[in-house]
């Protein structure tokens, strides 16, 4: 479920409390969570609704000025959904991205990444991202895919599993290497890394 930033920013506010979509399918459910740019979401219910029973207080709860101009947005195929929700949480990665691994969270960290690796179809991948991001931070997905032989959505979709982990940060274009990303890439590549990040 993507989410404009800026109803993100009224969600974590407490100034929208309402979504609106259409869909064949929710990708959503009651009592689910969603992680954002702006921390963790609570889904509080969510009921396909008549759109003939959107009211102009729905649509202001939503972040939209009034009733027509949530109803121009859903025009379009799809069983109705409305959904309530909440901001909750600061994103836990990020504490985690923060926090550098001892000895023996590093080698579980290895060990994770070992298993990755021999699941790949294409074969070992996690290091060679590691140090592609580390390399070139802020330089786009799109470019970084290229230069590792990949489309960007299965390259974004890795880079995702090791955001999971803590050891990449997302940044407005491009990504980075968090504290803890800096401690593993240099225990993967046998180098020993100081408090302050240098070697």
């Amino acid at each position: 479920m993507l989410i404009r930033r800026c109803v993100l920013e009224g969600i974590r506010a407490g100034r929208i409390s309402l979504a609106f979509r259409r869909w064949k399918r929710p990708t959503v459910r009651t009592g689910g969570t969603l992680r954002t740019a702006v921390g963790v979401l609570q889904i509080e219910a969510l009921d396909a609704v008549d759109p003939a029973a959107i009211t102009d207080a729905d649509a202001r709860a939503a972040g939209y000025p009034d009733r027509a101009a949530l109803m121009a947005e859903l025009d379009r195929a799809g069983t109705l959904y409305r959904i309530a929700l909440r901001w909750a949480s600061e994103d836990p990665r990020r504490a985690l991205a923060a926090t550098a691994p001892d000895a023996r969270e590093t080698e579980a960290i290895r060990e994770r990444l070992n298993r990755m690796d021999a699941r790949s179809p294409d074969g070992p991948w996690t290091a060679s991202a590691l140090r592609l991001i580390a390399a070139q931070p802020e330089v786009p997905a799109a470019d970084l895919a290229a230069q590792a032989g990949q489309a960007r959505d299965p390259f974004k979709t890795r880079v995702r599993r090791l955001k999971a982990l803590g050891l990449t940060e997302s940044l407005g274009t491009g990504y980075r290497l968090s504290p803890r990303g800096q401690v593993v890439l240099a225990a993967l590549e046998g180098r020993a890394h100081s408090k302050d990040g240098q070697d």
